[in-house]
């Protein structure tokens, strides 16, 4: 399997794209916005998606968007084709797509809308915090993108306070000031288990 920056090699996968995501949606019931083949391929285009292959068969994508003169990017569209769910495959893609986003646009903040559980477990364990809508982008072509989504009279009603989905966010100021006491700590962790192997192999020894 081959998890990938997108280009224009792989624009013969963008109607695949985008029916994978619309009947996903369908079978859940749920809101992801419907994507055209060119919104796709200008992503490619960009740079701006990765591409999950098995040989030469597509297994998964999911794409950056830039938002607020690219203050706040999200990673949108993360799908998995049926053939390949179950494997962990999403959790790759995704860790794909969140090291493309920091290495493109360091300073912004990189955020998400979901109704999944199982993309919020994965934004958490990237340092993703659950964040109410007013701290996402004001970015309006952003929230014109939810017009496609069953859900959206509900993000209408509230004025765009809420709706069904969970608002997740990472901020890297934040975040990267943690790196350090994260490093301290797992050096630690790891400094006092190398010493209780070590006591308890020489504990062994002269037995």
């Amino acid at each position: 399997m081959d998890i990938i920056i997108a280009d224009i090699s792989h624009i013969i996968y963008a109607e695949e794209i985008c029916n994978t995501i619309e009947n996903a949606a369908k079978v859940r019931g749920t809101g992801i916005a419907k994507r055209q083949p060119e919104y796709i391929i200008k992503k490619m285009e960009q740079g701006n998606a990765v591409i999950a292959l098995n040989k030469q068969k597509f297994a998964g994508f999911c794409y950056i968007e830039s938002w607020s003169h690219g203050k706040f990017v999200a990673n949108s569209g993360l799908i998995v084709h049926p053939d390949f769910r179950g494997l962990g495959l999403s959790k790759k893609i995704k860790q794909k797509i969140f090291e493309h986003s920091r290495t493109k646009f360091p300073e912004a903040k990189i955020f998400s809308i979901t109704t999944g559980l199982a993309v919020m477990k994965l934004n958490s364990n990237l340092g993703y915090k659950p964040v109410t809508f007013s701290e996402l982008t004001t970015d309006q072509t952003f929230w014109n993108g939810c017009k496609t989504c069953v859900n959206y009279d509900v993000l209408q009603r509230t004025n765009q306070k809420m709706c069904l989905c969970t608002g997740m966010l990472y901020d890297p100021v934040t975040e990267d000031k943690k790196q350090p006491k994260r490093r301290i700590i797992k050096e630690k962790t790891f400094t006092r288990l190398k010493s209780i192997k070590q006591h308890l192999f020489l504990k062994k020894e002269k037995k």
